[in-house]
């Protein structure tokens, strides 16, 4: 018997087929930064994260419809501006849907509140800066994590998956970590923190008046993955 033969004979029988099978798998983790679309950000994260394909999708803040342009999911898309011609308008954090009716809940809260003097650049649409956040909410949108949370959980199936993008800011010289705000509101609501993919903006906020910025820009924002489960794998 050749060497050449003596080789194959004993990888033939140490390998498995649970070994083959692995070997042959077409296996491309998604990467932690994002250079790129929200929209195909999200068509990947939807491709790797349910447990099986979503049936019914949420997105609770679906304002124009942007993120599903080109996509051929089943989205629901709900909105408190009737101007925006959602599929359903109503209040976020009180949802006019049964228990457990959707298989991925999607939300993009403001971002930035009470700012942006560049004009340059249409803060209103990109930001939300239509609505505002009185002082004594610290002028952040905190505030309203906790009862869209709840409301999340409520809609979501046992599994089922919630995705959130939200960025971090500066305002009044404090900054605030809306992301951990977030994260905090998810896991009280009962959800399990899955994963962070951070997304590179490509116009970040600049206000005329900054002279001297202690702090850096922000140039990039968060996609946030929650499961309804006590586990993410």
């Amino acid at each position: 018997m050749g060497t050449d033969t003596m080789v194959q004979l004993a990888f033939s029988q140490m390998a498995t087929p649970a070994t083959i099978k692995v070997s042959k798998r077409d296996y491309c983790p998604l990467g932690s930064v994002w250079d790129g679309e929200d929209a195909d950000l999200l068509e990947e994260i939807l491709r790797r994260y349910p447990r099986k394909r979503p049936k019914r999708i949420l997105d609770a803040t679906v304002n124009g419809g942007r993120f599903w342009k080109q996509s051929e999911r089943p989205v629901t898309g709900l909105d408190i501006e009737i101007k925006h011609k959602p599929q359903v308008v109503a209040d976020n954090t009180h949802m006019p849907f049964r228990n457990g009716a959707f298989d991925v809940v999607v939300y993009d809260p403001p971002h930035i509140p009470n700012q942006g003097k560049d004009r340059q650049k249409d803060f209103n649409t990109r930001f939300g800066l239509v609505l505002r956040s009185s002082k004594e909410n610290s002028y952040t949108f905190a505030h309203t994590y906790p009862p869209f949370t709840r409301e999340a959980h409520r809609v979501l199936k046992t599994e089922g998956i919630l995705l959130c993008k939200i960025t971090d800011y500066v305002h009044h010289h404090r900054y605030n970590w809306a992301h951990l705000d977030f994260i905090q509101a998810a896991r009280v609501a009962g959800f399990r923190a899955c994963d962070c993919i951070i997304k590179i903006r490509k116009g970040p906020i600049i206000d005329p008046k900054w002279k001297t910025a202690h702090h850096s820009r922000r140039q990039h924002c968060y996609w946030l993955i929650f499961r309804k489960s006590e586990k993410c794998e």
